[in-house]
Parts: C-alpha cells; sequence; structure tokens
C-alpha cells in the first residue's frame, strides 16, 4: 500500500479539524480559530488551539502538535493506518490497496466486523428482554450503574445451542465459525453434528480493538458451570496475546492521567472504570505478553500493573517481569502494586473508596524491588550454599537483559543489596537517606568520623595493585567530584598508609563538602600550589593508570559506574581482612560449627573481593 503526500493531503483537506477534535472534548469558536482545555495535560485555562484552515492544532502549555492524523495516533492511541482508515471513512475515501490480495483480506476483515456488530447487537437485545433477568440481576449485586453497563456494552447469550446461530444465519454458517461464535464439531473430529453456539448462559462482554470496534467476546458464566470465563477463540481479527481489553478507552485516558494500570480481567476493569480509575486494562485470559508490554509503553513509559495479593496473582506478576527483562531500556520499566490478600480490585473500591485502590498504586514498587524480594522470599539464606543460590538468581534476572546500560546498573544495584545484606555491618534499607558521617570544626575544617569499635583495620598499602587503584580513585575523584558526596561515608573512613595521598584525600572531603557543588579546578584550587597539588596534577596526568574513570576522554556513565565499584572495593578491603583476622582468632578459641561457618563465609567474601580486585585492574581498551 503506497499512500502518497498528495493522497494524505487530500485527506487532510477533507478533514475538518474542530469537527473531529470535538468528538472528544469541548471545543470553543474564538475568531477564525477554536479553542479548548488541552487534552494532553491538566490545565484550568484553555491554551489549546485549533486551526481549520491551517489544519493543525497546538498547545501553548506543554507544546503538543499536529494535524488530524497525530490527533488520532497521539489522542486515540490508534495505529497510523488504522487511523488513516477511519479518517477516509469519515472522509468518504477509498484507501489505496496494497494488491489485489491484501484487498481481499480487508474486504474479508470488514466482513467479518459486520458479523461481530451484529452479534454484540443481538447479545445487548437478549440482556434487555426477558431473558436477560437473571444477567441485569447480576450486575446489580456487583453495583453496577446503568451507564456502566450501556459503556461497556454488556450483552447476554441465552443458555441454548442455537439462537445466535438463528438470529444470524444471514451472515452465513462459515463466517459465524471464523468469528469465532460458533463451534465447528468438524474441527474437533466430530462432522456428524451440526454447529452450535459458542457462548450459551453467560454475561457477554464485548472485547475492542483500538478502534472501538468488537473484535472478539468475553463470556461469563451465570450459576453452576465452567469454565467461569470464556473468551472468543483466536480469529483473523482476534489474537488474544496481542490485545488489551479496553485499551480503546484506557488509551485517551492515560494521556490524562499520565500512568496506565494492568489488572487481571475484564470486571476488574469495568469496576474500576466505573470508579473513576478510565485508565486501566487487562490481558485477555493470559500472562502478560511481550507484545502487550511494548503496547502498554506506547502509551506510559512505567504502567502500573495491580494483581490481586494471592499466590496466583503474584505469580502472574513476576511472570510479566521475566518477560519485561529483555525487553528493557533507558526509561522502560514497570511497576507493581499489590492488593490486600482476599481482595480484587472490585472488592477495595466497594468496601474503601477510590482512595482506597490510589493507595495501593502510591506503593506500587519499581521493577528492581520486585525482583529482588522475589529472589531473597524464594527461600531460606542461611548456609553459604542458599546465599550463593541468590546471587545467581540475580545474576540471571540481568544476563536476561538485553540492554548494556540497564543491565550494568541492575547488575550494580544487586551487588551493593547482596553485599549490604550479608557483609555490611548495618542492615540495608531501601531508600533510606544517606547518615551524615564527619562533621565540620569551628574554622571550618572537615574532620574525619570516629572510627567503629571494632578490630583496627589495617592502613591501604600505598604500592602494588592496591596502591595503584587508590591512586586510580583519587585521580577519579578529581575528574568526578560529585562522587565525593556519594561516598562521603566510605571514604571518610579509609586509613591510608601514604601521607601524602592520606592529606589530599582529607582535602578533597573538605572541599567537597564545603562547597554545595564542585568542579575539578575547583578542587585544585582548594590544594594551593605545593606537594598535594602537585601530586594531584600528577594523578591527573599518569598514564599508567588504565582505568576508564582516569581518563580525560571516556565514557562518562561507565566510567563513574566504575569509580563507584572502586571505591566500594578499596574500602572493603581492609575491613574485609580485619574481620577475618578476628573470626580466624575467635575460631582458634572456640573451635565449633558456627565459628568455622562464620570463618568460611568470610574466607569466600575476601575471595570474591580479590575476583572484583582484578576485574578493575584488568587494562581497558582506549576509548
Amino acid at each position: 500500500m503506497i499512500l502518497t503526500p498528495q493522497w494524505l493531503d487530500e485527506l487532510r483537506a477533507r478533514t475538518t479539524l474542530s469537527t473531529l477534535i470535538g468528538k472528544s472534548i469541548k471545543v470553543q469558536k474564538a475568531g477564525r480559530e477554536y479553542k479548548a482545555c488541552c487534552p494532553f495535560h491538566n490545565e484550568k485555562t484553555p491554551s489549546f488551539t485549533i486551526n481549520d484552515e491551517k489544519g493543525f492544532y497546538h498547545c501553548f502549555g506543554c507544546g503538543a502538535h499536529g494535524d488530524a492524523i497525530r490527533w488520532m495516533t497521539e489522542q486515540r492511541g490508534l495505529p497510523f493506518m488504522d487511523a488513516v482508515k477511519e479518517l477516509a471513512a469519515t472522509a468518504g475515501m477509498d484507501v489505496p490497496a496494497a494488491d489485489p490480495q491484501a484487498a481481499k483480506r480487508a474486504e474479508k476483515a470488514q466482513t467479518l466486523h459486520d458479523v461481530m456488530q451484529a452479534a454484540q447487537d443481538w447479545f445487548v437485545a437478549q440482556m434487555g428482554g426477558a431473558d436477560g433477568n437473571f444477567a441485569r440481576d447480576y450486575l446489580k449485586t456487583r453495583g453496577m450503574r446503568a451507564d456502566t453497563i450501556k459503556a461497556f456494552g454488556f450483552g447476554y447469550s441465552p443458555d441454548t445451542r442455537g439462537r445466535l446461530k438463528e438470529a444470524l444465519k444471514t451472515h452465513g454458517e462459515p463466517r459465524l465459525i471464523e468469528a469465532g461464535l460458533l463451534i465447528d464439531p468438524e474441527a474437533t473430529g466430530d462432522a456428524k453434528r451440526d454447529s452450535y453456539d459458542r457462548f450459551r448462559g453467560r454475561l457477554m462482554i464485548p472485547i475492542r480493538d483500538p478502534r472501538g470496534r468488537v473484535i472478539a467476546f468475553g463470556g461469563r458464566i451465570l450459576g453452576a458451570g465452567e469454565p467461569k470465563y470464556l473468551n472468543s477463540p483466536d480469529t483473523p481479527l482476534f489474537d488474544k496475546g496481542r490485545t488489551l481489553y479496553n485499551l480503546d478507552r484506557a488509551s485517551p485516558a492515560s494521556r490524562q492521567s499520565g500512568r496506565v494500570i494492568v489488572v487481571e480481567g475484564y470486571m476488574d476493569v469495568i469496576a474500576l472504570a466505573q470508579t473513576g480509575f478510565a485508565e486501566c486494562v487487562a490481558p485477555l485470559g493470559t500472562a502478560l505478553t511481550e507484545h502487550q508490554i511494548e503496547r502498554l509503553w506506547k502509551m506510559v513509559e512505567v504502567p502500573v500493573l495491580c494483581f490481586d495479593g494471592d499466590a496466583a496473582g503474584q505469580k502472574a506478576a513476576i511472570r510479566a517481569a521475566m518477560r519485561a527483562l529483555p525487553l528493557l531500556r533507558p526509561g522502560h520499566s514497570l511497576a507493581f502494586a499489590t492488593l490486600p490478600q482476599g481482595q480484587d480490585p472490585d472488592d477495595l473500591v466497594r468496601a474503601s473508596g477510590a482512595a482506597a485502590f490510589e493507595t495501593v498504586l502510591g506503593d506500587a514498587e519499581p521493577l528492581v524491588d520486585r525482583l529482588w524480594n522475589h529472589a531473597i522470599a524464594s527461600g531460606p539464606l542461611d548456609t553459604p550454599e542458599q546465599r550463593a543460590a541468590l546471587k545467581q538468581k540475580l545474576a540471571e534476572y540481568t544476563e536476561a537483559m538485553t540492554h548494556g546500560d540497564v543491565r550494568a546498573h541492575y547488575a550494580q544495584i544487586f551487588r551493593e543489596r547482596h553485599d549490604a545484606l550479608f557483609f555490611a555491618r548495618r542492615a540495608f534499607t531501601p531508600n533510606a537517606p544517606r547518615p551524615q558521617r564527619g562533621a565540620m570544626d569551628r574554622k571550618g575544617q572537615w574532620k574525619p568520623p570516629i572510627a567503629p569499635p571494632i578490630s583496627e583495620t589495617r592502613a591501604i598499602r600505598a604500592s602494588g595493585t592496591e596502591g595503584m587503584l587508590l591512586c586510580g580513585v583519587i585521580a577519579g575523584l578529581l575528574r568526578y567530584p560529585d562522587r565525593i558526596k556519594e561516598h562521603q561515608e566510605e571514604l571518610s573512613t579509609l586509613r591510608i598508609g601514604d601521607s601524602t595521598l592520606a592529606k589530599l584525600m582529607e582535602k578533597l572531603l573538605s572541599g567537597a563538602l564545603r562547597e554545595e557543588s564542585v568542579e575539578t579546578d575547583g578542587l585544585l584550587t582548594i590544594l594551593g600550589t605545593g606537594e598535594l597539588y602537585n601530586r594531584a596534577k600528577g594523578l591527573l596526568r599518569a598514564d599508567a593508570l588504565t582505568f576508564t574513570f582516569t581518563r580525560k576522554k571516556a565514557d562518562e556513565i561507565r566510567a563513574r559506574r566504575d569509580l563507584d565499584e572502586a571505591i566500594r572495593v578499596i574500602a572493603a578491603g581492609p575491613e574485609i581482612d580485619a574481620a577475618l583476622a578476628d573470626a580466624t582468632r575467635a575460631m582458634g578459641e572456640t573451635l565449633d560449627e558456627a565459628s568455622y561457618l562464620h570463618q568460611q563465609k568470610l574466607r569466600e567474601l575476601k575471595a570474591d573481593h580479590e575476583q572484583r580486585l582484578a576485574d578493575l585492574m584488568q587494562p581497558e581498551d582506549t576509548v
């Protein structure tokens, strides 16, 4: 299919933009233009203008700008071709067909759309008739208002095998089977039986595409029977792995609220929409798929998954998390809100109102926290083997991520939390404010904190591998002074064997803490013109330092990440050695299983630390 610029211009010319936009929002004539409150951001004073003559809209508040096609894709959330087809149908234009086969497929799909709409009209009619009493009573018990029932198109399928087939016989039996409305016994090897209605004795809920056209149905059993919910099979119109229920309504609503909420089923969506949460969608009987995740990301960067608090709901949440890992990219992720145990969204809002659900959404945890919490809750963490299994599980999470920077940040966070959980003297608290360490004296000079009451840690050697890393860290801090405040706690407790380097570190800490923001030149000015200044300039010029964070030209994101790791490694070395010495001494005094396991844990930690040190010392390719 070739849409020429001339054809698209004709389509825009035939579309009255103010009329099109006026179908969705209230517009008001203002001279030669129209004005409205912008649908792309919340505002009370209209700053959204529509110019029919020029064929574009513009918001002076948020900068939203576009034509009729852009309106359909951005505000309505339609794919480009769907937007073009809908505008062309309104304008009385024929969309060019790519080839005869494509035209034939389009004609066939349109015929199926006609069948599905006829079925929807019939189900709604049955709902309003005598047969629909039970269905109407059920909706009343669920607290559904009349406007909600109409908006979502509830219907009823009588408990018979052939009434729908008879009512829609003009469309032909093959077409009804293809649309998923009839079951064909021949497909199951029973050629002697006639086709019959798929949905019987069920409350019917239409499933629509992004353009609002009925493409499938969901049916809830009324009374005894299984399955409780039954969806249409996959058809030329409907692919359950690529469809989200209520997308046609949630997409424009999400542009107002700035969020999309994913719940487990369509009844949850409808209950929440009635309460005021119009931006809700749901998968259709399957775990959230990769295509559905990508579709959600077209609406917002971090959709909120809100599943039940029971085991099934949490399994569904973690399955969605696993499927998202290879797709993660900068800015795009998932958040997870968990409902109280034993309650679904309908229960919660009916019992406690919309505010209670807002509270649940407000407590949503980011993907990194959900993965961490799931990993540590997967089993006991008492033995070294169990703790090693945790580390392996976290590594599996990061290995599934395909974007390098995202993977690196997850690996760093997981390593920090793992080390803090098992090896740090202080327990890890997510998002806790960093404690203030050290203080200024009366002269405004920074003084290091008092060391904690443990065995004295050794000084960091100024020679060998550790000495080279120490020089690299100081050079890195000179190049990236913002990391000084970030690592104030670790840096302030370092015991440095070289007196000049120790004074240099103290000056860097003092200078960074005294100034709200500081740059490399500012630090060099603080050092003056003596020995410390010369040593600092020498470190900045040191060709022997091959770290990413000591180079003049480097990937700053990677350099900062590597510098953070180097600081953690160099700070941990003396503490690990001191703790291991204490454990070895204690084991010599009291040789029991507990003391032995403690020492072995520390030996394992020391081996891991030495490997991290070796990794940092590997020469890097020149950037």
